[in-house]
């Protein structure tokens, strides 16, 4: 079936001084700021743009001078729109921008939601004050947060950057420590939840379940209240809804946590509150620390 509504377009251009001997994805990605980069890659990917007359990859560096021609669907405007929403900003350098994300924002754009997200916010940020003729940055999330979970956000202001630090995390390199504030009283003072974890189709939810992946979270209690416990928590494996999941099943769910049996509470009380690793140019490794706004309060733990 055709698709009607494809609005095809053939660019041409000369790569400016800017991006001489830079990716030829950061160029396009700089260019048509309103397309996502999966979408630019996959047009490349598909032969749908020359250099200088031949066909070129994503990862080809070119040249002040070099010709562009590339087709593109201008209907799929899809890419991230910068919006004006405050950020808490724990550290910034050259290649890194790591924020406290606050609880019910989310981390990305989706299908449903293109707005209000923390990617829309950082991409603001990051060009807020960025003259026209410098080059877009486009924020390089290393990691995810859950829309309701607060805390430690780190996101890569470049494409190296983003590569060496996305190969550590995925090489365990990165240490994740959270807070989370719990239902009744844990009966030891530290332990480990060693239990897999995958995802019902039929509900739609991830769950314990035996054939699942393995799945390690490691606990230690900070404070008691009368029907609570402050644990202080790190996720040695990352799967998706891990610590909430692991809490649920050996009985003490997240306060506020109601898809995993949770008491109503004004938010989840589950927090990133610190992150370790190394920084991507190798000289030193960072922790980043963030307290989260609920650990002092009376209503959870009195």
């Amino acid at each position: 079936m055709i698709n009607l509504y494809l609005q095809m377009a053939r660019h041409q251009f000369q790569v400016d001084s800017r991006f001489h001997r830079r990716r030829l994805d950061e160029l396009l990605f700089d260019r048509f700021r309103s397309l996502s980069k999966a979408y630019l890659r996959a047009v490349v990917k598909e032969g749908g743009c020359d250099v200088n007359g031949f066909e070129a990859n994503s990862g080809e560096i070119v040249k002040k001078g070099d010709f562009v021609e590339i087709e593109i669907d201008e209907s799929r405007e899809t890419g991230m729109v910068p919006e004006e929403i405050p950020l808490d900003v724990l550290y910034e350098d050259s290649e890194l921008l790591v924020v406290n994300k606050p609880a019910g924002l989310l981390v990305h754009p989706t299908n449903y939601e293109r707005n209000g997200t923390m990617l829309n916010a950082m991409t603001f940020y990051l060009n807020r004050e960025r003259p026209e003729v410098s080059v877009f940055i486009r924020p390089h999330l290393i990691h995810r947060l859950d829309r309701e979970t607060s805390g430690v956000l780190i996101a890569a202001k470049d494409q190296r950057s983003s590569r060496i630090l996305s190969s550590h995390f995925k090489r365990g390199h990165f240490r994740k420590e959270y807070i989370a504030a719990v239902e009744g009283s844990v009966d030891d003072e530290e332990g480990e939840i060693d239990l897999p974890v995958g995802r019902n189709a039929e509900l739609k939810k991830w769950e314990v379940q035996k054939e699942g992946k393995p799945s390690v979270t490691r606990y230690k209690v900070l404070k008691r209240g009368e029907n609570s416990t402050l644990l202080e928590l790190v996720a040695v494996t990352g799967r998706t809804n891990q610590i909430r999941i692991h809490l649920a099943a050996i009985g003490h769910p997240i306060i506020g946590d109601e898809l995993y049996g949770g008491r109503e509470f004004r938010r989840m009380c589950l927090h990133a509150s610190r992150t370790e690793f190394w920084h991507p140019n190798g000289s030193r490794r960072l922790s980043i620390d963030c307290r989260p706004d609920f650990i002092d309060d009376n209503d959870l733990l009195n």
